[in-house]
């Protein structure tokens, strides 16, 4: 998992609350567990119209806000199922930080396991970030070690992260690399088992 230290760049505002999975990415797409190609499907339904086609009206399809890679959302961000995709679909489609004043609980934890950044900000705040981005092709910065996030206005406004998972997010450490960390106690740990209880070996 790739590492979140400090992000700068566009951040497009979706200030609706109660964006749920399903319209994250929607159903059809999750017949695959592989994490690459899910950005195509990203918020599918409200990107393109019944036909097809690019619905213009939609934030992400405004060239103001090509290649955003921040999102500014409503409460309850994320909530619905607990599909991973949703943070696969982000990342996917190169969004790596979500600002909302909230999110479902089993999306926060899905984020900080993919690499996604949510932040928390009182709505008041959000309000205003979500009133600045909206010009487009301004600069927002996101910088994870400080817990801030700088507005094009250069206001500043602190968030507050559990400090376990800052550090996994910062080292980009997911489940996996975490317990990965731990590889010497573990081989030790199989290496005494050998000796103790070999009649397992003889299992495999």
């Amino acid at each position: 998992m790739r590492a979140f230290t400090r992000l700068d760049g566009r951040a497009a505002a979706m200030p609706v609350a109660n964006i749920d999975t399903d319209q994250i990415i929607p159903k059809q797409f999750l017949k695959t567990v592989e994490r690459e190609g899910l950005g195509k499907g990203l918020f599918f339904d409200l990107r393109f119209d019944a036909e097809g086609a690019l619905n213009e009206e939609f934030v992400l399809n405004h060239a103001a806000f090509k290649g955003a890679n921040m999102l500014i959302a409503g409460e309850n961000f994320g909530c619905g199922s607990s599909r991973e995709h949703a943070p696969w679909a982000l990342l996917d489609f190169g969004i790596t930080c979500v600002i909302a004043p909230s999110f479902a609980d089993i999306f926060y934890e899905n984020c900080f396991q993919n690499g996604v950044l949510p932040v928390v900000l009182p709505d008041e705040q959000v309000r205003r970030l979500s009133a600045e981005a909206k010009g487009g092709n301004h600069v927002f910065s996101v910088d994870l070690e400080a817990q801030t996030v700088i507005a094009p206005s250069g206001e500043i406004f602190h968030f507050d992260i559990d400090p376990g998972r800052k550090e996994k997010l910062l080292k980009g450490l997911d489940a996996v690399g975490e317990t990965l960390q731990h590889h010497e106690h573990i081989g030790g740990f199989e290496d005494r088992r050998k000796l103790t209880h070999p009649w397992l070996e003889k299992r495999r």
